[in-house]
């Protein structure tokens, strides 16, 4: 009876590994049919392109991409963007987007990515004010000034003149060194600013000494400060400043001496007394 029970349990293992593998043949021969779906041409960036490039045809190639799924405003002919500026960067296999590129007419280079309202002005730095090479574009930094507005160098002041302020190229490059952001030394940078602040900047460039103070990228705040003087920093009271008494330009007016007028005495009380043809006065005691 026992063996009987084995044979059988063999007999169906033997059969169901035989279908098993019967099925599977079947399926890895029959043709896989392949369904049509309608698709689209999307240009791409054929490799990682940085900011403000003039884009070439070896810049762009094309995917499809199915139909009713492009991005908006995505193109479909590479020519359709030769010549072109990005304003941003791209990387390889991302698609090339009319938001991503200056104008026709903008060109290619540093122009066309300086928004609307805003400059960009370049500042001399060295090793130190340029924070050992780690400003790099797209960094945020505090403008730092020191200055004295008198000719006194005890009235020297230094004071954070303009604050959160974005990197646009240092050098002549306009994008982070990729090998993993290593200092670049460069001696000038360019930052985008306001056309208030680009007069702040060559003032402070011009009258005195600036620092560049890197920021964290997610720090957007603007804290007011009151700067510090020479004195300040030594622990000393400030020295306030002289104040000037304003002079009159009309001539002076020399006062003469005044000669001290005597009172008049006062009358004394007197009556006149007449007897015949004789006068004489009485003083009234």
């Amino acid at each position: 009876m026992r063996n009987r029970i084995f044979a059988v349990l063999g007999i169906a293992i033997l059969a169901g590994g035989g279908l098993a593998y019967g099925t599977y043949n079947f399926l890895q021969a029959s043709p896989v049919t392949s369904v049509n779906a309608p698709t689209q041409p999307v240009v791409v960036a054929a490799a990682d392109l940085q900011l403000g490039t003039a884009l070439k045809k070896e810049d762009l190639r094309t995917i499809a991409f199915p139909m009713g799924e492009a991005p908006e405003g995505s193109f479909s002919q590479p020519d359709e963007l030769l010549g072109r500026g990005l304003i941003v960067p791209l990387v390889k296999n991302e698609p090339v987007l009319g938001a991503k590129l200056a104008s026709k007419e903008a060109g290619a280079g540093l122009p066309p990515v300086i928004p609307e309202g805003m400059r960009a002005v370049s500042v001399r730095v060295n090793e130190v004010v340029g924070v050992a090479g780690y400003v790099l574009p797209g960094n945020r930094v505090d403008v730092v000034a020191t200055a004295s507005p008198t000719e006194s160098r005890s009235d020297t002041t230094s004071k954070v003149v303009l604050s959160n302020v974005q990197v646009l190229t240092a050098g002549t490059r306009m994008e982070q060194d990729q090998d993993q952001n290593k200092p670049v030394q460069v001696t000038v940078v360019t930052l985008l600013v306001t056309p208030e602040q680009a007069e702040r900047l060559a003032l402070a460039s011009t009258e005195g000494k600036i620092q560049l103070a890197l920021r964290n990228p997610m720090d957007t705040g603007a804290p007011v400060t009151p700067g510090v003087r020479t004195a300040g920093l030594l622990g000393g009271k400030p020295v306030e400043p002289q104040r000037q008494v304003a002079r009159s330009t009309q001539p002076r007016r020399v006062q003469e001496p005044q000669t001290a007028i005597a009172p008049a005495p006062v009358p004394v009380p007197s009556v006149e007394i007449i007897r015949g043809d004789k006068r004489s006065t009485e003083v009234i005691k």
